[in-house]
C-alpha cells in the first residue's frame, strides 16, 4: 500500500497517531481528539505546497506536525487553543447591543 492509501484508512486520533509511532497520553487525546485533527489538518494546508514528493520524506512531515499539533494540547486546552470558529466567537454574555440597533 502507498502512503496516499495509508492515511484513507486512518480515522481517528488515536489511529493517526499509532500509525506514525507517536507516544501519547489517552486522556488528552479524549477530550482532545477533534481539536488535535484539525490541527493538523491546518498545519497540513498550510505547508501544502512545500510537501515533498517522496513518500518517506511526506511521511516524516506528516509524522512532524501531528506531534506538534499532539504537543499543542498537552499543557494546553482547546478554548486557549482556539481550532474551531465557536472558539473565535464572542462571548454572548458580553456583547454589547445598543438600542438603537434594536428593531421591532
Amino acid at each position: 500500500m502507498s502512503f496516499e492509501d495509508d492515511m484513507e484508512e486512518l480515522e481517528s486520533a488515536e489511529d493517526f497517531l499509532q500509525y506514525f509511532e507517536l507516544e501519547y497520553d489517552q486522556t488528552v487525546v479524549h477530550v482532545n481528539r477533534l481539536h488535535i485533527l484539525q490541527r493538523f489538518h491546518d498545519y497540513l494546508d498550510k505547508g501544502e505546497e512545500r510537501l515533498p514528493e517522496d513518500e518517506d520524506s511526506k511521511r516524516q512531515v506528516y509524522k512532524t506536525l501531528l506531534a506538534r499539533a499532539y504537543n499543542d494540547f498537552v499543557d494546553s486546552d482547546a478554548q486557549t487553543e482556539k481550532v474551531f470558529k465557536v472558539f473565535n466567537m464572542p462571548d454572548p454574555q458580553n456583547v454589547f447591543v445598543a438600542l438603537t440597533d434594536i428593531k421591532t
